[in-house]
């Protein structure tokens, strides 16, 4: 039975996923502390008024807080924007320069020309509308 456990703890994936947590945990506070230090005070300086938890009103008895809702939707926009524009854009501008020289794949798939679905590049008849289609020259 432990000897089962070892195989599935030290399998290569349950180690990376391990990692991945732990990562994503440290950058998730670093970022809460860019957005909560940094972009709040910036839109505080600019507009004038950082915090709108005190904003709500009263129905029949009851108080709407939702001054606490807008604080939760400007720190889900902020942390959103943080992470798209210093994290996703430029791990996407690497990516892009390292595939900058590379040739392009082979196409595994070619479009019909009736139906215009994606067929093998081997095909000679259309699993979706069953026309014939010409072999395609390698």
């Amino acid at each position: 039975m432990l000897a089962g456990f070892k195989k599935f703890l030290f399998r290569g994936n349950v180690i990376d996923l391990a990692v991945a947590v732990v990562i994503g945990a440290a950058f998730g506070a670093v970022v809460t502390s860019f957005v909560s230090n940094i972009l709040t005070p910036l839109i505080a300086a600019i507009f004038g008024k950082p915090d709108f938890s005190a904003l709500s009103f009263t129905v029949n008895g009851s108080t709407i807080a939702y001054g606490a809702f807008l604080n939760a939707l400007i720190a889900f926009a902020l942390v959103a924007l943080a992470v798209y524009f210093f994290v996703v854009a430029p791990v996407n501008a690497f990516q892009a320069r390292l595939k900058r020289g590379e040739a392009p794949s082979d196409p595994a798939t070619r479009k019909c020309p009736e139906c215009l679905s994606e067929i093998p590049i081997q095909a000679r008849r259309c699993a979706f509308c069953a026309s014939a289609l010409a072999a395609k020259a390698s």
